[in-house]
């Protein structure tokens, strides 16, 4: 009597089949590793949003301080303007420069900043000591009201690429809307002094 187990043909089939491959859970066995991925995604969007909130605080304070010394030298400009329209267009920019100048100081505070006291760097910068003495030459050759309007639609024009950037880079629904209305609000004004003609 033979004692080696014939093979059945189904047992054979099985034998020379290929094994299937076991199923690895990634999962199992590896809590170091998933901790340390879920430490380091919560870091980064942490050091994101740290970044974005001190662009925004940065970038803020810059167009406070570029709407302050717009507004000085409108200020400045009243009492050397000749022409009529000219003088009624400045008189509404220091209107509008003003509101502007309110309505950021709250947003400002909001995140921990004084509008008295803008960071010092920043402030520097904003200083437009060339408009400055570009405007006492042109008092002193007679020309004022020409180069005043020229100075200043170039100036309201850098006020008005400022917000856009700044609007382009936050999701702030308040900022937002602050920068919608200051922008709608000091476009026309930069346009009647780009158009300034002292013939008209």
């Amino acid at each position: 009597m033979n004692n080696n187990k014939e093979l059945l043909p189904v047992d054979y089939l099985n034998e020379i089949a290929p094994k299937a491959p076991k199923k690895i859970n990634l999962l199992i066995g590896q809590p170091i590793i998933i901790i340390a991925t879920a430490v380091i995604l919560l870091i980064v969007i942490i050091l994101i949003a740290t970044n974005l909130l001190s662009t925004n605080k940065q970038s803020m304070q810059k167009l406070a301080a570029r709407l302050i010394t717009t507004n000085s030298i409108a200020e400045d400009a009243s009492s050397n303007l000749k022409n009529t329209k000219l003088r009624a267009t400045n008189g509404n920019l220091k209107i509008y420069l003003t509101n502007t100048i309110r309505d950021i100081e709250p947003i400002l505070t909001s995140e921990n900043v004084k509008i008295k006291s803008l960071d010092k760097n920043i402030t520097a910068s904003e200083i437009s000591q060339n408009t400055i003495d570009t405007l006492e030459d042109a008092r002193l050759n007679a020309i004022y009201d020409r180069t005043y309007a020229r100075e200043m639609a170039y100036k309201l024009d850098t006020v008005l690429t400022l917000i856009d950037q700044i609007n382009d880079a936050t999701n702030n629904k308040t900022i937002k809307e602050f920068l919608n209305n200051s922008y709608v609000n000091l476009v026309p004004i930069q346009k009647e002094l780009a158009d300034f003609n002292e013939v008209d």
